[in-house]
């Protein structure tokens, strides 16, 4: 699942649609990516980009003190993991946010944009990745190795896919991140479709994994699963605007633009809520320190000292 959103990519250098100005652009290409003035609309479309990865970050921050000392008690290697994880990709969400908002539309700050982008999703597609890979192993191996195993294969696979990324913008000269007046262009459309139908895919067979035989190989909880919906419908419904847009249906710019926009903005908050919001919860830990004491003080753990 990429964050290359269209609502989110830089306007193109001037000069680069010489014969296009702004106000003949498709009606969802101008509301997603306004003109360079920094009138009323340009400051709105900014604070928009900003505030979901701002508000998640402050969430974050005001409950740092007792999730880490949630993480330190539990010795979690895997929750660490995705706890530091997680703090890393809203840094990188929000240094790529006040990027575009500094933007000068010169090449180098097209370059800059590109850079970022391919370095923020690298992370997003690790942690996609990772959360799938890690709970298909299952409760076989110790939490260790599934570490490790998880790592190095979405990690393989993120960087594989930052690798064809780069290839296409900075080898071919196909903008991918980058939003212009391109319907109708399948060297780029094209490949974000078949992206997109990808992950589809790879949800789409999770989903109906609990009606096969195969279905005690994820977990049983229904907020993985709803996680799995989730992205499923976004991953969707962005191989459909891709789709449309390769086909020159300026419609696909609205379908494209906005899910990837949700998906951006949604994908922490989502993360966070599915897998560590139960184990960092303040009232489970002092739930156990309780438990603990009232079993100590009962003796029960007096047969190991002995």
């Amino acid at each position: 699942m990429e964050i290359e959103t269209m609502i989110l990519a830089p306007a193109p250098a001037p000069g680069v649609f010489p014969d296009q100005p702004a106000r003949d652009a498709p009606m969802c290409l101008r509301m997603m990516k306004p003109s360079g003035t920094q009138g009323f609309r340009e400051v709105l479309y900014d604070l928009v980009l900003a505030l979901p990865a701002l508000l998640f970050l402050l969430f974050l921050l005001t409950r740092l003190r007792s999730n880490v000392r949630k993480l330190m008690q539990s010795r979690s290697h895997i929750m660490t993991t995705y706890y530091t994880f997680l703090w890393v990709i809203c840094i990188l969400n929000i240094c790529w946010t006040l990027l575009k908002m500094q933007q000068t539309r010169g090449p180098d700050q097209e370059t800059a944009w590109n850079v970022m982008s391919l370095v923020t999703r690298f992370g997003m597609v690790l942690l996609e990745v990772s959360v799938v890979v890690f709970l298909s192993q299952g409760y076989l191996i110790s939490g260790w190795d599934a570490l490790l195993r998880t790592l190095l294969f979405s990690g393989l696979f993120a960087a594989v896919d930052a690798l064809l990324n780069a290839v296409y913008i900075f080898g071919l000269s196909i903008p991918l991140f980058i939003t212009q007046d391109d319907a109708g262009d399948w060297n780029k459309w094209g490949f974000w479709m078949m992206h997109n139908l990808f992950f589809t895919a790879v949800y789409f067979v999770i989903l109906i994994l609990p009606y096969t035989r195969w279905r005690d190989r994820l977990p049983a909880r229904p907020a993985f699963y709803h996680y799995v919906l989730i992205l499923f419908i976004l991953n969707g419904l962005e191989a459909f605007g891709s789709t449309l847009l390769g086909f020159g249906a300026d419609f696909g710019y609205c379908v494209y633009g906005l899910s990837a926009f949700f998906y951006y903005a949604l994908y922490p908050p989502l993360l966070y809520a599915t897998f560590l919001a139960d184990f960092l919860r303040e009232e489970d830990l002092q739930m156990e320190d309780a438990y603990y004491s009232e079993m100590k003080d009962a003796g029960y753990f007096d047969a190991d000292w002995e």
